[in-house]
Order: structure tokens, then C-alpha cells, then sequence
């Protein structure tokens, strides 16, 4: 199988284990729900898949030798998102405003009750093996530390969102080593470089205003489509696109609803105010602190910036927006 990738190109894939887990029904349906949520009436035109980032991230670690282990534990680790992403942590009490746990906190029941393991045994690999993260550094690690999933899901959005070049994520890739299962830059310059990258892509989209009010309609209509019965909780699990459909069919039939799905697709404006504000959104933040090569030792950036050391202090608290809508 050949993958066009928006940020590695042209890329082979010929492990048969990796294949047959890509044409899973858990694999396929993240083609339909969208990475970041519902950004489409903010950010036209950046609209992409849980499934293309997953694929990355088993891209990612195949093209740095990790164990075929690791690899399928990057293709897998998404498969438990809802529909529309993390806005599901602003619609059900299981899910959190302020680190976006929905995902996590349902993983181990959802693999385990897909067809996942049933082939991940057939090739001699032990499911809870794969499904523990603790065994997989590179790919999963805990902020401010970089991992195969953060760095592919910046370099992707960087790419998509226009921020940077299809050839600055190939700098920024080219500029890597592993070196005891962390994520290394060769030197400071990259570093920051890509530091400075991470934390503009934070402000702006992942934590950012438009984030926030994405989160919070698209977690409202969610959570009063469930409340009146016009959904099923485990619709979730469905795709964006089957979700919505099930809800505005009965959008004429409820003034809330509509009113609710119009602040969805932006028909009526929402901004920021905190003086007169209708609802406050807490939005959770990500900041990375790079490791990179100083001579012949290694060193992460705080260690050496001090300005950097209170950035992340700061970047790592959740955002908060008082938000406005004109009805």
C-alpha cells in the first residue's frame, strides 16, 4: 500500500499486521471524524481525519526504526475518539474541559471490545502489551515532553493550517535523533525553532479562542441531543457526519435545537467579553520544552532559557474565554 501523506510524502506500507489493522472498522470510521472537532466554520479549508493523523504517527515511528510494537500502538491510539473529537469533553461528565480525557479514560474498554485484539493475537502480540503506554516512550509521553503523537499532530497541523512548508516539517524531522527512547533535536536553534512553532499553534488553534467556542456548541448540542432522546449515548462512536444527520432531523421540530446548531455552524456570531459574557470556557493548554544535543551532552531548553522555563509554567495552566453570544 502506497500512502500519499501531507507531511512524509509517498510512504510503503507493507507489514501485513499494520495493513489489516488499517482496514478495521475502529481504523476506517476515523476518516470521518475530523481531528480537532468542527473547525470547518472557523478555519475553512483545514479540515482533517483522526485516521490521517493516526497514520502518521505509526508513519512517524517507522521512519525512526521504533519496534513494530510501538508502531501499532501509534496506528491504534485514537480509535476510542467520539465523534467531533475532544468537544466530547464538553458534553458528557465523563469528559473534562480542562484535559480532554474522554478519549483516554474509555480506550482499554473500547479496543478490547473491537476486533483489535483478536488480530494482534493471530500475529503473536499481546494486547495488553500493546495497549500499555508505559511501554511505549516514543510514542506517548506527558507534557512538556515531546512524543511521536505531539510531533505529528503539530507538524500536521502546522502543514495544513498553513503556519509552515511541507519542507519545514521535513527540517524539523531531519533535525531529530532518538536517543534513549526521547525525541532529540541536534541543536538549540531547531529546538526553539520548533518550541516557538508548538506554542503558536497552541495559542491559536488548540487552546485558542475559536477553539474554545467550538468546544463549548458543539459540546452543547451533543449534550442536549442525548438529553432529549434524539441520539443514543453510544452514537457517539459513530462518525460526524451520521451524528449530524440524526440530530437535525429533528431541528425544525425544536427551537433550542436550532438555536444551538446555528451557533454550531456560526450563523449566529459569538465573542469575547468578559464583562458581559453568557458562559465561560476552559480550554486545556499544551506547551512543549524540547530536548536538543549541547556538544556531547543533552540539555532541554528551559535548562538553558529561563524565558522558556516560564512560558511552560505559564502555557501549561488552562485558558479561560467569557464568551458572548448575540442570542
Amino acid at each position: 500500500m502506497i500512502i500519499q501523506d501531507r507531511v512524509y510524502g509517498a510512504i510503503k506500507i507493507e507489514n501485513p499486521i499494520v495493513l489489516e489493522l488499517i482496514s478495521t472498522a475502529p481504523l476506517q470510521r476515523l476518516k470521518y471524524v475530523d481531528q480537532i472537532g468542527y473547525f470547518e466554520p472557523y478555519f475553512p479549508g483545514t479540515s482533517h481525519s483522526r485516521f490521517e493523523h493516526s497514520l502518521g504517527v505509526c508513519i512517524l515511528l517507522m521512519r525512526f526504526n521504533a519496534s513494530l510494537g510501538e508502531q501499532i500502538a501509534g496506528l491504534i491510539h485514537d480509535v476510542s475518539h467520539s465523534v467531533f473529537s475532544h468537544c466530547i469533553d464538553y458534553a458528557l461528565d465523563e469528559g473534562s474541559e480542562t484535559n480532554h480525557a474522554f478519549q483516554d479514560k474509555v480506550f482499554h474498554d473500547f479496543v478490547n471490545s473491537s476486533e483489535i485484539p483478536k488480530i494482534l493475537n493471530k500475529h503473536g502480540l499481546d494486547p495488553d502489551y500493546i495497549l500499555d503506554d508505559h511501554n511505549f516512550p516514543l510514542k506517548e509521553k506527558p507534557l512538556p515532553d515531546l512524543c511521536a503523537d505531539r510531533l505529528d499532530y503539530s507538524l500536521r497541523t502546522g502543514v495544513i493550517f498553513k503556519e509552515i512548508a511541507k519542507a519545514d516539517a521535513s527540517r524539523f524531522l531531519d533535525g531529530l535523533i532518538v536517543n534513549n527512547n526521547n525525541w532529540v533535536f541536534k541543536h538549540k536553534e531547531i529546538a526553539e525553532e520548533f518550541a516557538e512553532l508548538f506554542r503558536k499553534l497552541n495559542t491559536l488553534y488548540y487552546s485558542g479562542p475559536e477553539s474554545a467556542m467550538m468546544f463549548r456548541t458543539v459540546g452543547d448540542v451533543i449534550k442536549y441531543a442525548i438529553e432529549k432522546n434524539y441520539v443514543k449515548k453510544e452514537d457517539i462512536f459513530s462518525t460526524d457526519k451520521e451524528f449530524l444527520q440524526r440530530i437535525t432531523n429533528f431541528q425544525k421540530k425544536d427551537q433550542k435545537l436550532d438555536l444551538l446548531l446555528r451557533r454550531v455552524n456560526r450563523e449566529i456570531e459569538c465573542m469575547l467579553n468578559e464583562q458581559d459574557y453568557d458562559i465561560i470556557v476552559r480550554c486545556r493548554s499544551r506547551i512543549v520544552d524540547p530536548l536538543f544535543q549541547d556538544n556531547y551532552s543533552i540539555k532541554r531548553l528551559s535548562e538553558v532559557d529561563d524565558k522558556w522555563a516560564e512560558i511552560i509554567k505559564k502555557e501549561l495552566l488552562p485558558k479561560r474565554y467569557f464568551i458572548k453570544f448575540e442570542c
